[in-house]
């Protein structure tokens, strides 16, 4: 009984093993069927024509992309030629051409003459035109072997710093711009770092590089972009002096038709290889380091912004900048500082007398030298400039000694320019407002530059477009551009204003060209 039972068991376990099997491989097969299925190309026309529309679209946006692309650059390549033809019509217009007689030799600051050095040959020397004992520095005879700074320092008259066509302007720029510098030192003074840079050829400018701050964490910098604006908090004698406002102060002074401004120029300049390396300037040299991030930074030492929490650093080792041909050395012409009688009071509480007297020209007209010649109207062309460009720091102006009164105003220092677009600061017009009185030269010029086809933004964005900077970024943003036409207008509603106020036309213009016949 017990056998029979247990043959029983075996053959119930052996077919369960055989369902079981059986069940397995029926699985497997399924398994095996579906994924054979899945892998078959099947025919779905409704998803292949959704694919092929994907693509097409696809490839025509790209194509679309790329003639957009195309066209936004060709546009880019018209408007600059635009800009380029018609900053060459605005400086071939007559108000820029009208007919000077010949300068005196005693309105040149410097003068030429032949010397004898000794019995065999002679050569040029150049010195002071009052020749009171300067140490000459001697030459060769021909004009053209002079290098472009000497030649730019005797170009210097009473009524400009260059000519309007200059020849040598495009040689001089072109050596601050790339000539190989052999010296660079601290200058004194001021309250941020400046230095002295010396070429081969004995020339000399003036380098201020783009300002950058440490942050607190030490890890990386920041630094005032071109898009940025000033800090709305600073007050206007605390504000960083900025390269691009430099470079870009020269320019428009030009177009001004002023040409009262020395040469500046863009550079990139290699912190360690040309300053650190060649400086001689020991103060100078023990303030260079190396920041967190790998930088070459160095700070120097001057009244305010010259530590390491506002070095200038380079990325990772050039550094922005701009260079200034610098005027000819004190011992050979002497120049006298005023102060301006519309300077600020560098009070955080305090305000100056004209900003509180309306009359406060009636009184500036009867001292000298406001009392008599072009000292006045100049001030006042210094003010546009200023108002165009939104420089609040101008509180000296200098002056050729040789010539008195009776001569241009230097513009020197423009950094602090250009540092906001979005308000325009009318205080910086109070000489305009106040006495009402322009050169009519100014008045034309400032009206031309407001006509479409010499539209002032237009003229400096294309003259700026040749700085060597501006393949680095735009040196003025289209904001500060814009500005520049809002602020134009600005003021030339102010001086018809003043016309208005005024019964005859000539106690508000000064005619200083009574023989131009277009207007």
């Amino acid at each position: 009984m017990r056998v029979c039972t247990r043959r029983r068991l075996q053959t119930l376990r052996m077919w369960l093993l055989i369902v079981f099997l059986s069940l397995h491989l029926l699985v497997v097969s399924l398994v095996l069927s579906m994924y054979h299925s899945s892998c078959e190309p099947h025919s779905h026309p409704d998803i292949q024509t959704s694919i092929s529309f994907f693509i097409q679209n696809t490839s025509t946006s790209t194509n679309t992309m790329a003639a957009a692309e195309s066209v936004t650059h060709k546009v880019e390549i018209d408007s600059a030629a635009d800009d380029l033809s018609k900053l060459e019509a605005l400086f071939s217009h007559p108000l820029y051409n009208m007919p000077t007689p010949p300068v005196p030799d005693g309105d040149w600051l410097l003068k030429v003459r032949t010397k004898r050095k000794d019995e065999e040959r002679s050569t040029q020397q150049w010195l002071s035109a009052n020749e009171d004992g300067y140490d000459p520095i001697l030459w060769n005879a021909s004009a053209e072997t002079h290098p472009p700074w000497l030649r730019f320092h005797l170009g210097i008259s009473r009524w400009q710093m260059y000519q309007h066509k200059d020849p040598n302007l495009s040689a001089l720029t072109q050596q601050l711009a790339s000539h190989r510098i052999v010296s660079a030192v601290q200058k004194s003074g001021g309250t941020q770092l400046k230095l002295v840079m010396s070429f081969r050829n004995y020339g000399k400018a003036l380098f201020k590089p783009m300002k950058t701050d440490l942050k607190e964490n030490a890890t990386s910098e920041c630094r005032q972009e071109r898009h940025e604006e000033t800090n709305v908090n600073l007050y206007y004698f605390s504000d960083f002096e900025r390269h691009n406002a430099e470079i870009a102060a020269f320019h428009l002074d030009r177009i001004l038709g002023f040409r009262r401004v020395p040469p500046v120029v863009g550079r990139l300049i290699n912190v360690i290889k040309e300053i650190k390396d060649i400086t001689t300037d020991h103060k100078l040299a023990t303030t260079f380091f190396t920041s967190p991030v790998g930088n070459a930074c160095f700070y120097g030492q001057c009244s305010y912004y010259c530590s390491t929490e506002h070095a200038l650093c380079g990325r990772p080792v050039m550094i922005e900048g701009s260079l200034a041909a610098m005027l000819p050395d004190l011992s050979l012409a002497q120049r006298r500082s005023w102060k301006s009688p519309w300077r600020r009071s560098y009070s955080r509480s305090k305000l100056a007398l004209w900003e509180t007297d309306n009359n406060y020209c009636d009184s500036i007209r009867k001292v000298p030298p406001y009392d008599r010649g072009t000292r006045l109207v100049d001030l006042i062309d210094m003010s546009i400039l200023d108002f165009l460009m939104s420089n609040m720091d101008r509180h000296h102006y200098e002056t050729f000694e040789k010539f008195g009164n009776d001569t241009f105003l230097i513009h020197l220092d423009n950094g602090r320019a250009f540092g906001r677009h979005s308000k325009d600061e009318p205080s910086i017009l109070a000489p305009l407002v106040q006495c009402c009185r322009v050169r009519r030269s100014t008045l034309l010029r400032l009206r031309l530059l407001s006509l479409p086809a010499y539209r002032l933004s237009d003229v400096v964005r294309a003259s700026l477009s040749q700085d060597p900077l501006a393949a680095v970024a735009p040196l003025l943003t289209e904001s500060h551009l814009s500005a520049l036409d809002r602020r134009l207008a600005t003021v030339i509603q102010t001086i018809q204003d003043c016309l208005e106020q005024h019964q005859h036309h000539s106690d508000v213009i000064y005619d200083d060209i009574t023989d131009y016949p277009w207007a």
